[in-house]
């Protein structure tokens, strides 16, 4: 259920997407983190003026909401994006363990526009030697020994 707190959070992630169309910025795709009822960080898809095709709206607020914070962990936060999202950027959200999501237009919404994420959903159920990207595994053992460093190392944080 939505509350008028809720829906001015969201309005914010809709106008930072109309923001991105009006200006030619890049996607349509809005979003903001909210802790404890504060805007803690905003952003638009960024991927066309940072030439980083990560940087889509969600994985740039958090971005900013880490630094704003100084943690990686966001817990106690939620997202208010103005399109579900696409696997990448769920990825980051669950990484930052944000707590919950809200979402305006649906993944079907931003395929019929051209963003179409379907591909990947449809690759990530493929086994690696069927993937359209072929994937090479090489160096195992010099890897897996840095693993097994990290393993027994006084210095990590189980992050």
């Amino acid at each position: 259920m939505e509350n008028k707190g809720t829906e001015k959070f969201m309005q914010m992630a809709i106008e930072l997407s109309e923001y991105n169309v009006k200006q030619g910025l890049g996607g349509p795709f809005g979003a903001v983190i909210v802790k404890g009822g504060m805007v803690i960080a905003r952003s638009a898809n960024r991927v066309v003026p940072t030439n980083d095709p990560t940087a889509h709206a969600e994985v740039s607020v958090i971005r900013l909401a880490c630094q704003e914070l100084g943690t990686y962990n966001l817990e106690g936060c939620e997202i208010y994006t103005s399109c579900e999202p696409c696997p990448m950027c769920l990825g980051a959200i669950y990484w930052a363990r944000i707590d919950k999501i809200y979402f305006a237009n649906t993944k079907k919404d931003a395929a019929d526009i051209g963003f179409d994420d379907h591909f990947i959903y449809d690759e990530l159920a493929l086994p690696m030697e069927k993937r359209k990207l072929p994937f090479v595994q090489m160096m195992h053992n010099e890897a897996f020994a840095i693993f097994k460093q990290w393993e027994i190392s006084d210095e990590k944080d189980n992050y």
